[in-house]
């Protein structure tokens, strides 16, 4: 038994369930409490554990019940879930909370700092405007289908081709559509423009920063993997192995084990989804840089590829370099390429 009390909080907007618990894990008291005196609440407790999910608003929290002195613990949501016993009801979460945290082996999700927060949130919005930005080119593309009019793919083909149909001498569109056709061009150059703004941000705060230079050595890693790492994990001090980042980014293989029989099936997918796509995307634009290079990383690529096919080789690539990734932050060294 550790000598702290714990406190598991249940997150939401206005009203929070907290559950106190004495360290012999006997419950204290378990109440609603607001927004307002949640701060006052926990500055007032003594040295504790602080367990609250990993969720909407959590980060923030954890570094206000830090800065108190707690010693406090994020636990992913699906690891909850699990022990909640009896009604769906905020008493029984908060409980739920406090038994997952006291699970041994338990990986908690690591505490962002603002700074973290920043590049994150830069990240994020990217991600969204792009994606915003494919669905009103897919859309375009969908409708001036229907006039006879095929666009490439591509953005260049859709700005090349988008800029001649707004022409008034073009015959296959009706000036109703032209209108449409203009506006969606406006949005997807004003799209394009704070995305490209954002890039040039994330570009010159990995010039700034020791940790992005230092990952941006690693081969597939550039400025949008060197900066989402670092607000993934920091220095990577969390995680006490390579393996258990790869674990945690979801790029290990499945494993179904009962007695004597184990097999191994495809990866967990688990964990932080922008990262793990982001390193197969630079796995990816690594794998076609191997051809003719006979350092020792070049050379183990064109064995997986010509053993496992392209796409497997992508993925273990990109196990491959989160490994690396924690072994230059651990060591404080950049990459070096060895010859095989």
């Amino acid at each position: 038994m550790n000598k702290f009390n714990s406190i598991a909080i249940d997150l939401a907007k206005n009203v929070f369930q907290v559950c106190i618990l004495s360290p012999d894990r006997i419950v204290i008291q378990n109440k609603q409490v607001s927004r307002a005196k949640l701060s006052s609440l926990l500055s007032n407790q003594e040295t504790s554990i602080v367990a609250m999910e990993a969720c909407y608003s959590s980060h923030y929290w954890a570094r206000v019940f830090s800065d108190m002195g707690h010693k406090v613990r994020l636990i992913p949501a699906q690891h909850v879930k699990p022990f909640v016993r009896g009604n769906k009801n905020d008493r029984n979460d908060a409980l739920a909370i406090a038994e997952a945290s006291w699970r041994p082996n338990l990986k908690y999700v690591p505490l962002k700092t603002v700074e973290q927060q920043d590049i994150q949130a830069l990240h994020r919005i990217r991600d969204k405007l792009i994606a915003r930005r494919t669905s009103v080119v897919n859309q375009i593309r969908g409708l001036l289908s229907e006039y006879g009019v095929i666009i490439p793919m591509g953005l260049a083909g859709f700005k090349q081709h988008a800029s001649q149909l707004l022409d008034p001498s073009e015959p296959r569109l009706t000036s109703r559509m032209k209108l449409q056709l203009a506006e969606a061009k406006e949005e997807f150059d004003s799209l394009s423009r704070r995305s490209l703004s954002i890039e040039k941000e994330l570009k010159n705060y990995a010039q700034d920063h020791p940790l992005c230079q230092r990952l941006m050595t690693l081969p597939g890693i550039g400025v949008l993997n060197a900066t989402a790492l670092f607000a993934a994990i920091g220095n990577a001090c969390q995680f006490s192995t390579p393996r258990e980042l790869s674990v945690w980014l979801g790029i290990t293989p499945k494993q179904y084990a009962s007695g004597e029989k184990s097999k191994t099936g495809g990866i967990t997918k688990r964990g932080n989804r922008y990262l793990r796509k982001q390193l197969i995307h630079g796995a990816r634009t690594l794998l076609h840089r191997t051809k003719g290079k006979t350092d020792k990383l070049s050379v183990w690529i064109q064995q997986i590829v010509e053993r496992r096919g392209k796409n497997k080789a992508v993925v273990a690539i990109a196990n491959r370099l989160a490994r690396l990734a924690w072994i230059l932050l651990q060591r404080n060294e950049d990459y070096r390429a060895i010859p095989a």
